[in-house]
């Protein structure tokens, strides 16, 4: 069950992406059951929803995929301007909320594997390096996690320090896990026929399935031309009865999204557990039909359902119709989790290796806040968590939405540090675009050998008030050489990132060093996780 933690709470982001990206598209207009879905199973249609109007994409201009033709590719990434380094004496502070989504790194692989760099903007950095688990201690005492910080040399500019900040949530033993009330919401249009779609979303469930405990229920609810129900609650213990029902499945019609996430909210709100994990997880290739005047309603109807208790986690499936954008978007307004599963090996992954940490919750709304100590300081970067930036005033507004993290769950980030008194040929920016100016918070002390200083904001399940950690993060002048297993590996994934990206701030970046820092910093890789990656920077540079 332990594995159910992990693959539920990647679901819990991904959950809501897909919601979201179900009021972020237009329907079809299709209502009527499709002929494989009556032929395969008998569908409750839910009467009460109006088809929303249809809206279409534009197909991009680029070939995102070979094996797609062109005028078919309807792929959509949103445009991720990079953070620039802020000087520090105007901008003391810098704030975000966490990010465990791993979406982009899958995707990322997917086009590797086919023989083509991916597009810049399907590279989110802080998904690639949250990609992988790092070696944080586990938390003392009451704490739901631990802070881990390390400074030493940035490997592809030696005048600057990189410091790495990592947060693991406390592991639960699998006796403690909260009881399940999982909606499966799955797309079975058209669409969905590839072998890469609906075959392997029904893989990927029969691991889920196993991992189900007697206690556990899940119900089936799926949308093609109209949305129904095809499997009511069933308990954990009669895994034959759940697995027929997804063995029946058949892609076939229209896209009938909005229909289909009303319904299974619907579903999971009667069926709905005290204390429990009440969930919704929406599995499709993203090519959801709801009209643009929905776009509100649907993000209305998440935010409404996820303070009700009921989470939503969404999981990407295939390429040609792959609307990330709106899916990444969705998994940010729920508590929620977006996972792109390429293989059944990622599906493993994120089904069962990591289900434990969606299915508890330990900290939610978390929140992180960085100031810089001017005497030490000059100038500074936040690597990736471009759409996670906040106003710096957010950090103690307890009303603010923020990530949650998931038992067993780790987060790392990572900031670019000029020295003060260094000579950099990077430009400085007096002027944060993103947050609002504000003098260092007068509670900031820092020691002599302070770089800076960092608070964490978390609240616990089920409260309202949050409550407050502080970190001071110490510069040990480490050399690279000298860094941790942890900070070298975090390193070279970032610095693949801001190569495939063609960032400006890659600085000496390169293929080359990416697998030389990698390769030394492998260890004891249980799950092959970091010999993959390293696989595929040798593959990127052969592109």
């Amino acid at each position: 069950m332990k594995t159910i933690h992990r693959a539920i709470a990647t679901l819990g982001l991904a959950a809501i992406l897909g919601a979201l990206t179900v009021a972020c598209e237009g329907e079809d207009g299709g209502y009527s059951t499709s002929e494989s879905l009556s032929n395969k199973a008998q569908i409750q249609v839910s009467p009460e929803v109006a088809p929303p109007p249809e809206t279409k994409l534009a197909p991009q201009a680029d070939t995102l995929n070979p094996q797609v033709p062109e005028e078919s590719n309807r792929e959509t990434y949103s445009t991720i301007p990079e953070n620039p380094f802020l000087n520090a004496s105007s901008n003391p502070l810098s704030t975000f909320s966490i990010d465990v989504d791993a979406a982009s790194y899958s995707n990322m692989r997917r086009f590797i594997n086919e023989g083509q760099l991916p597009p810049p903007d399907a590279v989110r950095l802080e998904e690639l390096i949250n990609y992988f688990t790092y070696d944080y201690p586990q938390p003392e005492a009451d704490k739901p996690f631990s802070i881990t910080t390390e400074v030493a040399e940035a490997p592809w500019n030696p005048k600057h320090k990189l410091v790495h900040i990592g947060l693991q949530g406390k592991s639960i033993s699998t006796e403690n896990l909260p009881t399940s009330n999982l909606v499966f919401l799955l797309d079975v249009s058209g669409s969905m026929s590839d072998a890469n779609k609906l075959p392997l979303l029904k893989e990927s469930l029969r691991l889920l399935v196993d991992q189900l405990r007697d206690e556990d229920q899940v119900s089936i609810v799926v949308y093609a031309g109209a949305a129904g129900t095809v499997l009511p609650p069933t308990p954990g213990n009669q895994k034959d009865t759940i697995l027929a029902a997804i063995n029946k499945l058949e892609a076939g019609g229209s896209t009938a999204g909005g229909e289909g996430i009303k319904l299974a909210y619907k579903l999971a709100q009667e069926n709905f557990i005290e204390s429990g994990n009440n969930r919704v997880i929406l599995a499709t290739d993203g090519d959801f039909n709801v009209g643009i005047s929905s776009d509100e309603q649907l993000v209305s109807l998440i935010e409404e359902k996820r303070e009700q208790g009921v989470f939503l986690t969404v999981l990407g499936f295939g390429t040609g119709n792959l609307q990330d954008a709106k899916m990444e978007k969705i998994a940010n307004k729920g508590n929620g989790n977006y996972a792109y599963i390429d293989n059944i090996l990622e599906a493993n992954k994120v089904l069962v290796n990591e289900v434990g940490g969606t299915l508890l919750t330990i900290a939610k709304d978390v929140k992180i806040q960085v100031g810089f100590n001017p005497e030490k300081v000059q100038g500074y970067r936040l690597i990736g968590y471009e759409n996670r930036r906040l106003q710096n005033e957010a950090f103690q507004d307890d009303k603010k939405d923020a990530g949650e993290l998931g038992a067993g769950h780790s987060v790392t980030a990572l900031y670019e540090i000029i020295p003060l008194g260094v000579k950099s040929d990077v430009p400085l920016s007096d002027v944060d675009l993103v947050t609002s100016q504000q003098k260092t918070d007068e509670s900031m002390s820092f020691s002599a050998n302070d770089l800076m200083q960092v608070k964490l904001r978390y609240k616990q399940p089920g409260q309202d008030t949050s409550q407050l950690i502080i970190s001071p993060v110490l510069d040990q002048e480490l050399t690279l050489a000298q860094a941790s297993d942890n900070f070298k590996f975090s390193a070279s994934v970032a610095e693949f990132g801001m190569v495939l990206r063609k960032s400006q701030y890659k600085g000496d970046g390169n293929f080359d060093h990416v697998l030389q820092l990698a390769s030394q910093s492998q260890g004891a890789d249980l799950d092959g996780y970091r010999a993959e990656f390293i696989r595929l920077v040798k593959q990127a540079k052969s592109l």
